[in-house]
């Protein structure tokens, strides 16, 4: 798959788990598990450049001693997801134009 447009699917399936509420990176790892594979490592920069973007917000709350960050979805990070779903029906009827040209060439 084109690294750009992964980039653009994991930054919404990363802001989705955020919908029903904020949430915390171990948790959003296994929100996302059994629709994506994805580790800490990828996970985190997604965060920050979300979090840059402004479609998402942070603050950190103690728990068992320790400070954990939270992250939330802001209304621009809502939108993106709207935007984003408007945009993959464009995709599939791509796909769906080049699916029925394939067929069509056999």
């Amino acid at each position: 798959m084109d690294i750009q447009l992964k980039r653009g699917i994991l930054d919404v399936l990363v802001l989705s788990t955020l919908v029903g509420g904020d949430s915390y990176g171990y948790q959003i790892i296994k929100d996302l598990s059994s629709v994506a594979e994805i580790s800490e490592s990828t996970l985190y920069p997604i965060l920050k450049r979300l979090e840059a973007g402004g479609f998402l917000t942070v603050y950190s709350v103690e728990h068992n001693g320790r400070l954990r960050k939270y992250y939330s979805i802001t209304p621009r990070g809502r939108a993106r997801i709207d935007e984003f779903l408007c945009e993959w029906k464009d995709v599939v009827r791509i796909c769906d134009f080049i699916e029925r040209s394939r067929r069509n060439t056999r």
